[in-house]
C-alpha cells in the first residue's frame, strides 16, 4: 500500500530561553503559546487536530496532557515521547507515520523542555545508565576528565577528526561564529549577540578543542508543528502554506559504534550517515538539491563532522567547506540560519521542532532578515547520543498555490512604499539579488544607500548591500552605507530608466554622492539591465 503524503501546515515556537530567566514561563505555559502560534499559522482550531504527539525529555507522565489541555480538552489520543536530544524529531517522525498510514488526518506535534542550569548530568544513579557502553568506547581511547562528559564525548570526536584528516581547531571555531552571527537575526534565540572569531577562540576553554562559545546553552522553550494528510489541506484549502515531509527517516546504532575505532562513531557519524542516505534515495534527491540544512550543532565539533555524514562535502573535506564559506551565506549551503544550538538554545523536547519551524519559514518565505534567496529543498538533522538519528527532507507542497504568497513574503514586497517611482527600480535590483546575488557581491563589496525625495517633498531612502551574503534591498534601513547617492524620485527613475545620462546628471547636481566615489563607479552592476550603462 502507497503511503500518503504528509505535509506541514502550521509552525510556532516561544523565544528560547535562559533557564528560570522568564517568569511564568513553566512547560504548560511553553506549550500554549508555541501551540496557540502554530494553530493560528495553520488557521486551524485545536477541534481539528485528531491525535497529538508530545516531546519532552526532563518531566514526569503525562506532562503532554497537561500541557494540551490547556488548548481544549477533546479526548483524542496524545503520546508522550522521550528520545534524548531527537525527542522533538522523534513526535514529528511519529505524527507523519500516523498520517502517512492512514490513521490520521492531522495531528499537533508539540515539544517543550524546562531545564535545569549548567551541563547536562545524569538523573539516575541506582540503575544503569543507557550511555555506559557509549561511554566505555570513549574512554578505551581517551582518558576521562572532569569536564562535562557530553562535552567530552564530542570535543574528542573533533580530536579524532584533527587526527585523522589534519583539521585545525580554527575550523571548529569558525562555525560557532558563523552560527552567532546568524542568530543576530533570529528574535526566538537565545543568544543574539555576534562575537568576533579571537572571541571565540579566546572565550573559557571547555575541553580541548570547545571553548565555551563553541558549545550549546541548556534552555527552556517550545516549538510546535501541525501536520495534514493531502485530502485535509485540500479540504481547509490549505495548498499555498503546506510544506511536504518529502523523506523522512529514522535509524539507531550498529554494532560498529562500539568497535573503538574512533570517537566519531561514538557520537553517531556512521547512523547519521546512513540514514541520510536512505533519506536522499527515498526522496529521489542529493545534497545538490538542497539549500538550507538545519543541524544538530550541539557542539562546533558535531556540524563539523556531520558536514561529512550529511554528503555536503567529502570525507575529510570539512575545513576547506568552511574555508570556502560553503556553510553560509553566499556558499553553497547556508547551514543553521536559525544560529542552530549554539546560540538559539537547545531545550531537547522543543529543537526538532525549532528545526522544523525555520525550515518551514525558510521555504515559505517568511524568514525575514534570515531569509535564503531561492530556497526549494531543505535538510533537517536532529541526534540524540545513546543513540539515534533523524533526517528529513522538505519542499513545497504546491509550489504553484504558494507562489503569491511566498512572494508578498519575500523583501521585494518590503521595499513599496506609495508615491515613490523608484520603487520599481529597487524591486528589479532585489530580483537581480535573488538570481544572481553572490556573483554581484563579489564584484563590488560595497552598500550603498539612496537617498530619495518624490515630488510631495516625502523622502525615504533604500539600501542596496552588495558586500554581504547574497545581497539585500531594504527600505529606511538604518544600516551603514559606503556610498550615499542623493537623488529625487524623478530623477533616479529616469537615470535608471536609460532617459537621463549620469555625468549630466552628476555636473546639474541632480546626482549628488556622498561617501566612497570609486565604489559609486560600480553602480552599473547593480542596476536594472534596461537602464543605461553607468
Amino acid at each position: 500500500m502507497a503511503q500518503r503524503r504528509v505535509f506541514v501546515v502550521g509552525v510556532g515556537m516561544t523565544k528560547f530561553e535562559k533557564p528560570g530567566r522568564r517568569d511564568n514561563f513553566d512547560y504548560p505555559q511553553m506549550a500554549l503559546e508555541a501551540g496557540t502560534k502554530a494553530l493560528e499559522d495553520a488557521g486551524l482550531r485545536y477541534d481539528q487536530i485528531e491525535q497529538a504527539c508530545c516531546g519532552y525529555v526532563a518531566g514526569d507522565t503525562c506532562c503532554g496532557q497537561r500541557a494540551l489541555y490547556q488548548l481544549g480538552m477533546t479526548g483524542i489520543p496524545i503520546y508522550n515521547v522521550n528520545n534524548a536530544c531527537t525527542t522533538g524529531s522523534t513526535a514529528l517522525f511519529m505524527a507523519r507515520n500516523l498520517i502517512a498510514g492512514g490513521t490520521a488526518d492531522c495531528v499537533m506535534v508539540i515539544g517543550f523542555e524546562k531545564m535545569e542550569r549548567g551541563s547536562l548530568s545524569a538523573k539516575y544513579t541506582d540503575r544503569t545508565n543507557p550511555m555506559d557502553k557509549h561511554l566505555l568506547t570513549m574512554m578505551d581511547q581517551y582518558d576521562l576528565d572532569k569536564a562535562p562528559i557530553t562535552a567530552q564525548m564530542f570535543g574528542n570526536a573533533g580530536r579524532d577528526h584533527m587526527k585523522k584528516y589534519g583539521t585545525k581547531p580554527e575550523h571548529f571555531a569558525k562555525i560557532a561564529w558563523k552560527n552567532h552571527k546568524h542568530s543576530v537575526n533570529n528574535p526566538y534565540s537565545q543568544f543574539v549577540d555576534e562575537y568576533s572569531l579571537d572571541q571565540i577562540q579566546n572565550s573559557p576553554m571547555i575541553y580541548f578543542p570547545l571553548t565555551k562559545l563553541q558549545c550549546c546553552p541548556t534552555s527552556d522553550g517550545s516549538g510546535c508543528a501541525i501536520l495534514a494528510s493531502e485530502d485535509f489541506v485540500r479540504k481547509n484549502k490549505l495548498e499555498a502554506q503546506a510544506v511536504e515531509i518529502v523523506a523522512m527517516e529514522m535509524g539507531t546504532d550498529e554494532p560498529a559504534v562500539f568497535n573503538g575505532e574512533n570517537c566519531m562513531q561514538v557520537i553517531g557519524y556512521d547512523m547519521t550517515k546512513r540514514v541520510a542516505q536512505r533519506a536522499f534515495k527515498r526522496a529521489g534527491m542529493t545534497p545538490n538539491d538542497v539549500q538550507v540544512v538545519e543541524l544538530h550543532d550541539c557542539f562546533s565539533t558535531n556540524e563539523l563532522v556531520t558536514y561529512e555524514a550529511l554528503g555536503l562535502c567529502s570525507e575529510g573535506g570539512a575545513g576547506d567547506f568552511i574555508d570556502r564559506g560553503d556553510n553560509t551565506y553566499g556558499g553553497k549551503y547556508v547551514v543553521n540560519p536559525s544560529g542552530g544550538l549554539i546560540s538559539k538554545g537547545h531545550p531537547l523536547g522543543a529543537t526538532g521542532l525549532a528545526q522544523c519551524s525555520e525550515l518551514s519559514w525558510q521555504l515559505r518565505g517568511l524568514a525575514q532578515k534570515r531569509q535564503v534567496p531561492g530556497v526549494k529543498a531543505c535538510l533537517q538533522h536532529n541526534l540524540g547520543l545513546g543513540g539515534a538519528v533523524v533526517i528529513t527532507l522538505y519542499k513545497l507542497g504546491f509550489p504553484e498555490a504558494a507562489k503569491s504568497r511566498q512572494l508578498q513574503a519575500q523583501p521585494v514586497s518590503a521595499l513599496s512604499i506609495p508615491g515613490f517611482k523608484s520603487v520599481t527600480v529597487f524591486e528589479q535590483m532585489q530580483k537581480a539579488l535573488e538570481e544572481n546575488g553572490a556573483e554581484v557581491v563579489k564584484k563590488v563589496k560595497g552598500i550603498f544607500q539612496f537617498k530619495v525625495k518624490n515630488s510631495n517633498g516625502q523622502e525615504a531612502s533604500w539600501t542596496v548591500d552588495v558586500k554581504n551574503g547574497n545581497g539585500s534591498v531594504k527600505l529606511n534601513s538604518k544600516d551603514k552605507a559606503d556610498t550615499v547617492i542623493i537623488m529625487t524620485d524623478e530623477n533616479l527613475f529616469n537615470l535608471m530608466q536609460g532617459k537621463l545620462n549620469p555625468q549630466t546628471a552628476f555636473f546639474q547636481g541632480k546626482l549628488k554622492i556622498e561617501g566612497n566615489m570609486s565604489l559609486a563607479m560600480k553602480l552599473k552592476e547593480i542596476q536594472p539591465k534596461s537602464g543605461s550603462k553607468l
